[in-house]
């Protein structure tokens, strides 16, 4: 490191020092040192544990758009960050967020994904199983919402769908499950956007989705392309939310973790086939995941039974598919913000992949696109919710 940018690095950290005068512990991260570690800077950071951290950086002071270089949940109070992944050259400048702080604490059982741009869409178009419309790659801006961390399960669907007997609802379908714990699977995209109403009611909330333009009139029942407050209770979360979800504040990777590029059953649950085929499917046992083909499908795994992602969500790979808002549609290039596709069309989008198929749906840029009247062994959702809530 020349004397430029070694200069560079100690202004930062009087600046960011002078920034965050909170003490590290019960406030927002901290940095406290910067070395050369080679050829790659580390960073010293106090920060809370169990707090996101997220670590950007840049080049120019005058730049408005910082690079995320990570994203990650804090496991203990320091740590070290080196950048081995910003190219050389002669200055860079450091920040670190929690982008949860000063923000209230996200309600139980939901993670904060804060507000931010993130490039959606395929990163490696060349892999086995890649479609064109996983492209372009474009910058998106979504607004910060709560997610929740596991797929609903089946006990929470069962608890909603009990008040929602008594209250005015009707559903095509009861809901299934293989236990309590595991997701709920075989509901169609209309029962789950009105069982969404039925947990926003039960929880006090205003519902998100009504029958009207005027939003007067909720929707509990029937089969109808739903008018949407988008600013009220829960509701599925659009298909750019879901995947900056999935990613967990980081880009440029093909599954929702960072540490590699590959997948294997140790990760997340999926059908293991023929790595010629899927030759990130690194998994040294195939077919169904051997930890939960107990001979009786589906074979669905306990919600958060693998590691989470950099927001704190578990299963956005694999389990079930998950329904979201959009209508299935073609990427525009341009840059967008709160994008909520398609203002029409025949079948509703699904992420994520699943128990019964392959890798290449475990990816973070996969999309399907199902008539919202399907049910399937393998179809599950979870619920979003406004930050205002």
């Amino acid at each position: 490191m020349n004397n430029l940018r070694a200069r560079a690095a100690l202004v930062l950290l009087t600046l960011l020092m002078a920034s965050y005068c909170a003490p590290a512990m019960a406030g927002p991260p901290l940095i406290t040192n910067v070395i050369m570690i080679g050829a790659s800077p580390q960073l010293s950071i106090a920060a809370d544990a169990g707090t996101t951290n997220e670590i950007l950086s840049v080049t120019n002071l005058a730049q408005t758009n910082w690079d995320v270089l990570t994203n990650f949940v804090v496991t203990q109070n320091a740590y070290v960050f080196a950048d081995t992944v910003s190219l050389p050259g002669p200055q860079r400048f450091y920040r670190v967020v929690d982008p949860n702080w000063p923000a209230d604490s996200p309600p139980p059982g939901m993670a904060l994904i804060p507000a931010g741009i993130f490039q959606m869409g395929n990163d490696f178009p060349n892999d086995p199983g890649a479609a064109q419309y996983e492209l372009p790659v474009h910058t998106v801006y979504v607004s910060g919402f709560y997610m929740d961390k596991y797929e609903v399960t089946f006990a929470l669907w069962n608890q909603v769908f009990a008040w929602s007997e008594t209250n005015g609802y009707s559903f095509d379908d009861s809901g299934s499950g293989k236990a309590t714990n595991h997701p709920v699977q075989t509901v169609n995209w209309y029962d789950v956007v009105k069982w969404c109403n039925a947990r926003s009611e039960m929880d006090g909330l205003t519902a998100s989705y009504y029958t009207d333009s005027n939003l007067t009139q909720v929707y509990r029942t029937g089969d109808i392309a739903p008018y949407v407050d988008w600013e009220a209770g829960y509701r599925l979360p659009t298909e750019a939310e879901w995947e900056k979800a999935d990613r967990g504040g980081a880009s440029g990777h093909r599954f929702p973790w960072t540490n590699t590029d590959t997948i294997s059953q140790s990760q997340a649950n999926y059908f293991s086939g023929d790595t010629n085929d899927d030759p990130y499917d690194v998994s040294p046992t195939s077919g169904y995941n051997p930890l939960f083909n107990d001979g009786v499908m589906p074979y669905t795994s306990p919600v958060g039974y693998f590691a989470p992602n950099g927001y704190g969500l578990y299963d956005t790979a694999g389990n079930v598919w998950e329904w979201c808002w959009d209508y299935a549609g073609n990427y525009s290039s341009d840059m967008q913000t709160d994008p909520r596709g398609p203002t029409t069309g025949t079948t509703r989008v699904g992420r994520g992949g699943h128990w019964a198929y392959y890798s290449y749906e475990c990816r973070d840029s996969y999309r399907y696109g199902d008539p919202p009247n399907d049910t399937e062994t393998y179809i599950g959702f979870r619920s979003a919710l406004p930050v205002s809530q």
